[in-house]
């Protein structure tokens, strides 16, 4: 490692790629042909006071690793649950070329998946869109924006809920047309029915509500949980749904709404269909039902950022990604 080697902080990583600039990248690498089914599994490693995510991808001309340290315990200090940093390299010589702070490439690709999987659908209508988010942390936050970077201009965000526990610690959220409800309340349960769009980003492992609470022509995001045993979402509405997945391998061994689901008989392996048919085209999203995409996040993602980001900051106008 050189002693010129850049390290991107979360504010320059904000600076350099838009929200909708990030969906746009997740999309061109899944029309340029990358298979996300091709993509390393992530692994976890105990540590004394939590856990390191380890996830390495390689694609084109770049490589990289995102190293993320969970910490549960970090709560109670003040501090992020999730930290860590993103590592780029050169395929061919495996040579660094960038640090990255991991929290703002994290931030910023889970939503960018989340949208670029059901774009479709948000801008099927043009009518101005009711949004109802669980969770008040930088995820449910950053789905926000990256809504509303995408149907900018098509439909309006007329209403915004967000759903958490303890809404006096979320005062700030609130704004015109900005709602902040506790879960579990009669609020809670009156903008779940009234939402076109449901984003679930929390630390949940029981389902945060039951299906029959949304609407049919619905889209529901959940981005919360990356573990077999735990889910935001119940079994009876991913058996109604048109569930989308980043890839079927992965949402079978990670994804607990998806493998509960698979397991009580609601959804049938066969039915789930990966973001890329989306993306491409190859897969129309459902119009009868709810759709449904649930995330674990996958190391792809991270790389695909990471390589657009350190593009932008090098002045190139093209990421240096070949498919």
């Amino acid at each position: 490692m050189t002693a010129s080697l850049p390290y991107l902080t979360a504010e320059r990583v904000a600076e350099l790629l838009s929200p909708r600039a990030a969906v746009e990248a997740i999309e061109a690498a899944l029309r340029d042909g990358f298979d996300p089914a091709t993509d390393p599994a992530r692994s976890q490693v105990e540590v004394r006071h939590g856990h390191f995510l380890l996830m390495p991808s390689d694609i084109g001309a770049s490589t990289g690793i995102k190293i993320a340290t969970v910490s549960p315990g970090n709560a109670a200090r003040g501090l992020p649950r999730i930290q860590g940093v993103y590592v780029l390299f050169d395929a061919q010589t495996l040579a660094p070329t960038a640090l990255i702070d991991a929290g703002a490439l994290t931030a910023l690709r889970t939503p960018a998946v989340s949208v670029a999987a059901v774009r479709p659908a948000l801008l099927r209508h043009t009518a101005p869109l009711r949004v109802v988010v669980h969770g008040g942390g930088p995820q449910a936050v950053g789905h926000t924006a990256t809504l509303r970077s995408i149907v900018d201009g098509h439909r309006e965000i007329a209403g915004l809920t967000y759903v958490v526990r303890r809404p006096a610690a979320y005062a700030e959220l609130a704004g015109t047309d900005v709602h902040v409800v506790g879960a579990g309340t009669g609020e809670a349960e009156r903008a779940v029915r009234a939402a076109d769009v449901v984003v679930c980003a929390t630390t949940a492992r029981t389902p945060l509500f039951t299906a029959d609470l949304v609407r049919a022509d619905a889209v529901v995001i959940a981005v919360g949980s990356h573990e077999p045993d735990a889910r935001e979402l119940d079994s009876a509405l991913l058996g109604r749904a048109q569930v989308v997945v980043e890839d079927v391998a992965t949402a079978l061994r990670e994804c607990g709404d998806v493998v509960m689901a698979v397991r009580q008989g609601t959804v049938d392996v066969g039915d789930l269909v990966p973001v890329r048919s989306v993306v491409t085209g190859a897969t129309a999203l459902a119009v009868d039902r709810p759709v449904v995409f649930k995330s674990s996040g996958m190391s792809w993602q991270d790389l695909v950022i990471a390589d657009a980001v350190v593009a932008r900051a090098t002045g190139e106008e093209e990421s240096t990604l070949a498919y």
